[in-house]
């Protein structure tokens, strides 16, 4: 599903993708068309809940546009659904029909009840690493003792998460969290776990990576950076990284990392 190419002069910086926006929107789909991510976490995500001893709650924080909330919430009695933004939430309310959603963000959101699975799923990014561990303990108050919460966020490490390194010089990475919760929180924290799934997106031409790329270099916040890099410096970086050896298009690995916290059964 090519998009039309961008009217934009290659010294021009990125693009700021609004989430309401119609480009956004047409970016997303074009991402998701060309990736695995969706088979290949809706499958791991389906592997744990059906390991659950229970599933009448699920809770998913962050909802976004309700896809995932849909698949893992077809497991459940009930789910609840947290989404800040206007637009996300109407597709959501689309998407999950049943689901009870709440408009509320995360920071003041109150589900009034405790899930048996809760999911947080590429939440993170907009708060400040800083407020990660006290909010992923708010979190497991929201999940009943011995129900489980899952994390997921992009693998420091992979393709993507390189690209925005070297452009913005910021890090994403869950691990600091996982080991804190680790040691010192076991009143709430039973085992933690962390896990990396291996997804890729690919495309058989320049300008649809090109697309893509733009879109994964839309950080939190990228409308108050200094500087952004032009199509140019996107499109000379993507040429070096991303082109496949035998010629045969482009590929970006963008590996998740699933931590998985069970919450103490202790009262």
């Amino acid at each position: 599903m090519a998009l039309p190419p961008t009217e934009a002069d290659p010294s021009d910086p990125i693009r700021i993708l609004d989430v309401a926006g119609d480009d956004y929107r047409r970016v997303f789909e074009l991402f998701l068309a060309g990736s695995n991510e969706k088979a290949v976490t809706h499958a791991h995500l389906s592997a744990l809940v059906e390991q659950l001893p229970r599933r009448s709650v699920f809770l998913d924080i962050g909802a976004g546009s309700g896809t995932t909330t849909r698949h893992v919430g077809n497991y459940f009695e009930h789910t609840i659904a947290i989404e800040p933004g206007s637009y996300m939430r109407d597709a959501l309310r689309r998407a999950c029909p049943d689901a009870r959603v709440l408009p509320d963000p995360v920071e003041t959101a109150d589900p009034g009840t405790l899930a048996d699975f809760a999911l947080c799923s590429h939440m993170l990014y907009y708060l400040p690493q800083s407020q990660w561990l006290p909010t992923v303990r708010r979190f497991l108050g929201w999940v009943r003792p011995g129900g489980e919460l899952v994390l997921a966020l992009q693998n420091p490490n992979n393709e993507c998460m390189r690209l925005v390194r070297h452009f913005f010089g910021i890090r994403f990475d869950l691990a600091a969290t996982a080991n804190a919760l680790r040691a010192g929180h076991e009143d709430l924290v039973e085992s933690c776990t962390v896990e990396t799934l291996p997804v890729r997106f690919h495309a058989d031409n320049l300008a649809d990576t090109l697309t893509v790329a733009e879109f994964m270099a839309n950080v939190p916040n990228l409308a108050e950076l200094e500087s952004r890099p032009t199509h140019e410096d996107l499109e000379r970086y993507v040429l070096t990284h991303f082109a496949d050896p035998d010629g045969a298009g482009f590929s970006i690995g963008h590996d998740h990392d699933i931590v998985r916290i069970r919450r103490s059964s202790r009262p």
